[in-house]
């Protein structure tokens, strides 16, 4: 069962808030952008990867999320943590991108860019370069919880022509460590961070500001779960561009 078929208590509501009112909602400053690496157990080019995402996970300037992908599990070892859509959201990317450019370990960046998921000096490029050309994550985007309430939070369209865009909810792993058993990383231990498990739409985003409750319990059962939440473009069906993230990475946050 999904997460938005358990939540039978989600509410949705434009507020009357400014930007700068949900900015000061998360108690912190805007992410400077998201960062999702595509990898999997299979590949032995991850690893190195792997380790860097562990590094950027604790970078709260940014909302770095781990999709393991499931095409390499023909080479000798099924990756414990991948699932197909996670695969198909890497290829959904290439798509928007109008490339063909589906491999691990990548580095998608803003849902705009990709880079080799191992190359910090290339991520941070692509991070400030949006920024410089995009204004980065341009919707004040947050996530907070008191209670028993997480409430999702986004502001008010800057640009006329950022107007619409799904609200995603992201539940994941904040550690998850695997023994690898087979395969071209045989013998190997990985560690991963915030693994992703989960990814639901839970409201659309009109250019207006809008406001989405849902209960804690439902979401986040121990200290190991995290969220975070993406506004994000359709591209005809196809993941786009990430407009604003918001991270929770733990109960007590």
């Amino acid at each position: 069962m999904t997460i938005v078929n358990r939540v039978l208590g989600l509410f949705m509501s434009g507020l009357a808030m400014s930007a700068g009112a949900v900015a000061a909602a998360a108690g912190e400053a805007a992410p400077r952008g998201v960062v999702e690496l595509f990898t999997s157990q299979g590949c032995s080019s991850c690893p190195p990867a792997d380790a860097l995402m562990n590094r950027l996970a604790q970078d709260r300037s940014l909302v770095a999320l781990t999709f393991p992908v499931d095409y390499w599990d023909y080479l000798g070892w099924k990756d414990t943590l991948a699932r197909p859509e996670f695969s198909q959201r890497q290829r959904g990317y290439a798509g928007s991108r109008g490339d063909r450019a589906i491999y691990t370990p990548q580095m998608v960046v803003n849902g705009r860019e990709h880079v080799v998921g191992s190359d910090q000096a290339a991520i941070d490029r692509s991070v400030s370069g949006q920024r410089d050309r995009f204004g980065g994550l341009p919707v004040e985007t947050a996530i907070e919880v008191k209670g028993d309430v997480v409430t999702a939070r986004v502001g008010e369209a800057r640009n006329p022509a950022d107007s619409k865009a799904t609200l995603w909810l992201v539940v994941f792993d904040r550690n998850n460590t695997v023994p690898i058993g087979r395969g071209e990383n045989r013998g190997r231990q990985v560690t991963y961070s915030n693994v992703v498990r989960q990814v639901q739409p839970i409201g659309m985003w009109k250019g207006k500001p809008l406001s989405v409750e849902l209960p804690k319990h439902d979401l986040m059962p121990n200290d190991n779960t995290g969220m975070a939440v993406l506004l994000q473009v359709d591209a005809d069906g196809k993941p786009g561009a990430i407009l604003g993230a918001a991270l929770l990475a733990g109960p007590s946050s």
